[in-house]
């Protein structure tokens, strides 16, 4: 399996439990790895058959900006079923940091991993 990557995205968001995490954006750092197959798309070289990692990336800066999710785990689920709706994607890696969050540590965060569910044929068994 390939995999397509987006590395250190910045957006601001509100993202924490406490009241003053509540009221200001923040930086919330975000690492991206798409499994997907890529034959195809290097065969055509069309971005049609490309997972468009530009056009995710502008999903995922829109989402951490407008959620303000209390925590890191709600918000990097959301970023994994984001991830997951791209039709090539099998397989996605998501991380969301808190850079600064924690004294004398340059960040804390969560990272989650998921593929995306098998689909059952209709009239077959599981």
């Amino acid at each position: 399996m390939d995999t397509v990557f987006i590395r250190d995205l910045k957006v601001r968001g509100i993202l924490g439990i406490h009241a003053w995490e509540r009221v200001t954006p923040r930086e919330i750092l975000v690492n991206v790895r798409l499994s997907t197959d890529t034959r195809r798309a290097a065969k055509s070289d069309d971005i049609r058959d490309c997972v468009d990692y530009s056009a995710l990336a502008k999903k995922i800066r829109a989402h951490v900006e407008s959620a303000a999710r209390m925590t890191v785990e709600a918000l990097a689920n959301d970023l994994v079923e984001l991830c997951l709706q791209e039709p090539n994607v099998s397989r996605v890696i998501v991380r969301v940091e808190k850079p600064g969050a924690v004294p004398q540590a340059d960040s804390v965060g969560v990272e989650v991993e998921r593929a995306r569910a098998a689909q059952v044929r209709k009239g077959t068994k599981r």
